[in-house]
């Protein structure tokens, strides 16, 4: 601690330029702050200040400390910024950036996370644009695919699987494909991404490129709901995440295709604001969100669950 009051009167000292403003900052007498400095200068076996009668001039030594001063008292302040806010529960407004679709997998899990924190209030903003987290004001996003943005912190979530299905009106009138070949008989509905207006491939083992490309695309879509609902309705075979077929799959409204096959994993991530420390609410939403969103192998319907 010596140590540390010793850099602390050395800082403020330079901050003001004297040892009575540095006094003022710091509560103490002038007569205490020179001591101080004159302990931490004879320490280091250097002179960090030239003296005058009115004021102090830092040295190039001491503005060399200078610097590396600040940034571990500031180090040091964030530290226990940060442990003050573990001891609280966290509160205020938390505004969550995340896919449409999103609703299907984070709704579920939201009741648990109020209980847990009922301090913190949620603003979720439903979009399939690629936001800009920092100038839309968003403390975090959920995003699907790689990530390209280095300016922001990332975490990923655990995957999630994409699936081939179809409804049953569907596979009465065109058959049932059992093989890769009969696949490319069927008429398939596409999803077609809002952000760069490119067709999502199908990517099927044992199929290089495309797979969706042999079919005859008869519908497409940039809503992942819409393709859902086209799925159902059988207009066709359909590529999606297990996630969003999981109920109807369940109920029988919609049957997988070639299960047999291994099936591409996708990933989504939580994205923020490239900060040394989130804050409390923050913290404990990215936590729980990577503890509790696709914790577990896709299982319909009990599953818990771009900017």
């Amino acid at each position: 601690m010596d140590s540390i009051t010793a850099l602390l009167a050395f800082v403020r000292t330079a901050e003001a330029a004297s040892f009575v403003g540095a006094a003022r900052s710091l509560g103490l007498s002038p007569s205490t702050v020179g001591k101080r400095v004159a302990r931490l200068e004879q320490d280091l076996g250097v002179r960090l200040f030239q003296r005058t009668t009115r004021r102090v001039r830092l040295t190039d030594e001491g503005e060399v400390l200078l610097q590396r001063c600040k940034r571990a008292l500031d180090e040091l302040s964030e530290a226990r910024a940060d442990l003050s806010q573990r001891q609280q529960s966290p509160s205020g407004l938390l505004r969550v950036g995340l896919p449409t679709i999103g609703y299907r997998f984070l709704l579920p899990l939201l009741p648990l996370f109020r209980q847990r924190y009922p301090g913190v209030q949620l603003e979720l903003d439903f979009n399939d644009r690629l936001v800009d987290v920092v100038s839309e004001g968003l403390d975090v996003v959920i995003r699907s695919g790689e990530l390209a943005d280095s300016s922001l912190m990332a975490r990923r979530l655990g995957p999630f699987h994409f699936v081939l299905c179809a409804a049953p009106v569907h596979l009465h009138a065109h058959g049932r494909p059992a093989t890769l070949a009969q696949l490319a008989t069927q008429p398939a509905v596409r999803f077609r991404f809002p952000t760069t207006g490119k067709l999502q491939a199908w990517s099927l083992p044992g199929h290089d490129g495309d797979a969706g490309a042999a079919l005859d695309t008869v519908m497409t879509c940039n809503n992942m709901e819409a393709l859902l609902a086209a799925a159902i309705g059988g207009m066709g075979v359909a590529w999606m995440p297990d996630f969003l077929a999981a109920e109807a799959l369940a109920d029988g409204r919609l049957q997988e295709l070639l299960p047999d096959q291994p099936r591409q994993p996708g990933q989504f991530s939580l994205l923020w604001p490239g900060k040394r420390q989130p804050n409390a609410r923050l913290r404990v939403f990215i936590d729980f969100m990577a503890e509790q969103l696709f914790a577990a192998p896709a299982a319909p319907p009990q599953r818990r669950s771009r900017r």
